[in-house]
């Protein structure tokens, strides 16, 4: 059986199913000044780092004609899906639906709202909007990824604390096998992502498994990869 190296023991590849990348959030409104995250305090310099790394998780499921899913976290205009509690929660100079340097904060088809340009999906390539912190929250990704006949997911994005660890944590409730690439998904308090790793691989993996990018390429190649 074909694995790739990981912790907590290595992460075992499918052999009649199908695999899929998810990359969670990789949005301006994350990663840019003038977005949300800078809004709340945060330095959005850390998301930024990951950029190049995302970039060869996707460039290799691309090659390999894998799926790829992302997600983007977003409220209709008039912000009906979005919970007060929600909108209202923190001290943010900037809330959920205020105007801002790249339109309404956190709101569908504003300039802030869309993924990032080094990251852009290609045309037949998935985007979910999604209103919570987890991707299968009101939102259509468990019928795609039953569609696709998938079984396991590699996990990138931001922030590895939220989104990504409850993305993860819903994926393994549904029974999926799940592998978040740790240099490719980033929190702007580094202990919080590093706290978010040793939890999902505690007690033999409880939640999944984590890897590296160079770690899960090298893998999917020996699994996936056309030999010439």
């Amino acid at each position: 059986m074909k694995a790739i190296t990981a912790q907590p023991y290595d992460y075992p590849l499918p052999s009649d199913t199908g695999i899929a990348l998810i990359i969670i959030d990789m949005q301006r409104d994350f990663l840019e000044p003038g977005g949300f995250g800078d809004a709340l305090g945060n330095d959005v310099a850390r998301l930024q780092a990951i950029v190049p790394t995302v970039k060869r998780l996707q460039d290799a499921f691309r090659a390999m004609g894998l799926p790829i899913f992302q997600t983007v976290e977003g409220h209709q205009s008039d912000l009906s899906d979005c919970p007060p509690s929600k909108r209202d929660r923190g001290q943010a100079s900037l809330k959920i639906g205020d105007p801002g340097p790249m339109g309404r904060i956190l709101v569908l088809g504003e300039p802030g709202n869309g993924i990032i340009p080094e990251l852009a999906p290609l045309p037949g390539e998935t985007v979910i909007p999604k209103p919570g912190k987890g991707a299968f929250y009101n939102t259509n990704l468990e019928f795609l990824l039953k569609t696709y006949n998938v079984s396991h997911l590699l996990i990138a994005g931001v922030t590895t604390e939220v989104c990504v660890q409850t993305t993860m944590r819903e994926a393994n409730d549904r029974g999926y096998e799940c592998l978040l690439i740790e240099d490719a998904t980033e929190s702007y308090f580094p202990e919080f992502k590093q706290a978010t790793l040793e939890m999902v691989r505690a007690q033999g993996g409880i939640i999944g498994w984590t890897t590296t990018a160079d770690c899960a390429i090298a893998g999917l190649n020996a699994r996936f990869a056309v030999k010439a």
